[in-house]
């Protein structure tokens, strides 16, 4: 089942790095130049962009964002322990086979050859993610999204998929993309992903915003704060990620943590209300208790002696 590449299926896609930036914020994506650029790249050079970093700094939102933005299909495939090739590639419909299978042979004339190539007809597999990103008329966004948490033999069972834009069925043959998706794949880091597969893509670390970008981003998604209180906010997360934690708010957390202290209607940061809304930022007890048991009053210090938080 080969499909030759159709031109006309192509995605009208940004012309420069600006030009990605420019788009993105169309749906208020704040992205740094050097995430534009690796996203230029990608898109210019049909590869599929790998992203590593910690989470919630906007790996997978950018997936989402692009697809958007070029109005195309996303198509996103959410790993976990113990992920194969039924739930994200392909699965033959069991239970249609089962009835042409009863049907024939209520007929009393079965022809073997006949009946094997109906039952693994085209018509009898079930696409997943992965299939279904190879026969869209025009390109979609395909997001493989936490990658780290699969097995490491998925990392193999991806390689043909991300070098030739093809997958391989023994029933049926080779299905090749007539519009090659946009790839895009995404990674916590808590294990190492393949070499074989990082050769197949363009690769970027996502850091953590700078202070001014995530200012950025906060007023964006979480209006309605004021403007001492979004500074406040800001500073305090940038520091807090300076610690030694288990896990570190992400870019995540400081929007919902915003958007808190706006239903609380704090206009500004004090100690008792951080206290009361560390379960917001941080995920792990331990941390939390870490931070009750000196950091937070060093952090609250240190506001206070840039003059961001006020005295007492």
């Amino acid at each position: 089942m080969n499909s030759n590449r159709d031109p006309d299926s192509a995605l009208t896609q940004p012309a420069s790095v600006d030009a990605v930036i420019d788009l993105l914020a169309t749906e208020g994506y704040i992205c740094d130049r050097r995430l534009a650029t690796a996203m230029f790249l990608s898109l210019s050079l049909h590869r599929p962009l790998f992203l590593e970093g910690e989470p919630g700094v906007g790996k997978t939102e950018l997936g989402k964002t692009l697809a958007r933005c070029l109005a195309t299909k996303l198509l996103r495939v959410q790993c976990y322990e113990g992920l194969d090739v039924a739930q994200t590639a392909y699965e033959w419909n069991v239970a249609r086979q089962m009835i042409e299978i009863r049907l024939a042979e209520a007929a009393h004339d079965v022809d073997r050859a006949a009946l094997v190539r109906n039952l693994y007809a085209r018509e009898m597999l079930i696409e997943r993610p992965l299939l279904q990103a190879l026969t869209q008329a025009q390109s979609p966004v395909l997001l493989i999204d936490e990658l780290d948490r699969a097995d490491e033999p998925f990392d193999a069972f991806l390689l043909e998929v991300l070098a030739e834009n093809q997958i391989t069925i023994p029933e049926l043959g080779t299905v090749s993309a007539k519009a090659p998706p946009i790839t895009i794949i995404t990674s916590n880091r808590t294990r190492e992903i393949h070499d074989a597969l990082k050769r197949r893509c363009l690769y970027h670390w996502v850091e953590f915003p700078s202070v001014e970008r995530e200012l950025e981003i906060v007023r964006l998604k979480a209006p309605g704060a004021s403007e001492r209180l979004y500074v406040q906010v800001v500073e305090f997360v940038q520091r807090m990620r300076r610690l030694d934690l288990f896990k570190m708010p992400g870019v995540a957390e400081t929007i919902d943590w915003t958007n808190a202290l706006v239903a609380l209607n704090a206009i500004r940061l004090d100690p008792a209300t951080v206290h009361d809304t560390l379960g917001v930022l941080l995920k792990y007890q331990d941390d939390i208790v870490k931070l009750q048991s000196g950091d937070l009053a060093k952090l609250l210090d240190e506001l206070r002696a840039h003059a961001l938080l006020d005295a007492g």
